[in-house]
């Protein structure tokens, strides 16, 4: 779960619901309500750096067959909704407008209505965490900075491709053609080209 690309506004919920202290709640959270269970479900997989949906949830705390139950659902949805009202769920943006929606908890430390302080996160748990994000993170930009390398070098080759034709037609309108001036420059055209078009067959 943890290789999937991880967007920037999640990136963003992931990094500020590691540096988040004690935020209130303004429902109970106790073991073995649904609440606590869910909260609970959300961060096992946000601890992944996953960001699961209902579905994903009532599979991974009731087991497959709940995930047909469309009754059930819809109540761990409206207790989810509850939550996102309380400051304890975040709702996050759809990738794709027919998915169901993704939930992130805002933080692993919370007070809840009745003042108990609950942690959904062990500090070890949390160490991992970060180093797993750091290490998605560095995966990431590699790619990035691959295909910006192959982007310059692109343009470079295109404009000195470009400069070369401007030579060669400049040479050409000339009263008396210059073949050094000629040979020189249509073969950095020729090699040039060649270049670009094995760089642009690689992508």
């Amino acid at each position: 779960m943890s290789k999937c690309r991880l967007t920037p506004s999640e990136i963003r919920f992931l990094q500020e619901a590691l540096s988040a202290d004690y935020k209130t709640g303004n429902l109970r959270l106790r073991e073995g309500e649904y609440q606590y269970d869910l909260a609970k479900a959300i961060v096992s997989f946000q601890l992944e750096l996953y960001f699961p949906d209902v579905k994903d949830i009532i599979k991974r705390l009731y087991g497959e067959e709940k995930t047909n139950d469309v009754q059930f659902i819809r109540k761990i949805q409206t207790i989810l909704k509850k939550m996102e009202k309380s400051n304890i769920v975040r709702i996050l943006p759809k990738k794709k407008p027919w998915e169901l929606q993704r939930y992130a908890l805002s933080s692993f430390k919370f007070q809840d209505i009745d003042k108990n302080l609950v942690i959904f996160a062990t500090d070890q748990q949390i160490k991992q965490m970060q180093n797993l994000l750091h290490s998605t993170l560095s995966q990431q930009e590699k790619p990035t900075a691959k295909l910006n390398n192959i982007k310059t070098k692109i343009c470079i080759l295109v404009f000195i491709i470009v400069a070369s034709y401007t030579a060669i037609f400049w040479d050409l309108t000339q009263p008396t053609i210059n073949p050094i001036i000629f040979v020189a420059v249509f073969s950095v055209a020729v090699a040039c080209s060649l270049m670009l078009g094995k760089t642009l067959s690689q992508q």
